[in-house]
């Protein structure tokens, strides 16, 4: 059992990315659901797919490698807010990542968005992570 399933999320991409894998597999949820299509939306990973099989099911990430230098697109991904600390932003203070090359997921009462998107809709929210 752990007591930060998002930061879960963060370090098995993390550590799949530093051991050079194609393909990552994490228990899902329907926050870190939304965390994948975000990453895939923005570019941060090649593909994905939910599998539904037991009772919590699973995310097959398939990791994005640049073909030339065969580093990862993911440069970092680093867990903002934390089960002791939380992190919340509104509408105007907004964090801009690496001067807007990079994106925040944010968990806003409009649901998981990046900041670009939170600062169009004007709503403001729990900062989950930085990636670039």
């Amino acid at each position: 059992m752990y007591t930060d399933p998002i930061a879960d999320f963060l370090t098995r991409v993390r550590n799949a990315i530093a051991a050079n894998h194609r393909v990552v597999e994490v228990p899902a949820s329907k926050l870190k659901k939304e965390m994948t299509k975000i990453l895939f939306d923005q570019g941060y990973i090649l593909s994905y797919q939910f599998k539904d099989d037991k009772v919590q099911g699973t995310i097959k990430i398939a990791l994005k490698y640049d073909r030339d230098t065969k580093e990862s697109v993911i440069r970092k991904i680093q867990r903002i807010s934390t089960p002791g600390l939380r992190k919340y932003v509104g509408a105007k203070e907004m964090p801009r990542v690496l001067n807007g090359l990079g994106i925040a997921i944010v968990s806003t009462s409009k649901g998981v968005m990046t900041n670009k998107k939170a600062r169009q809709e004007n709503v403001g929210g729990e900062v989950l992570c930085y990636v670039y």
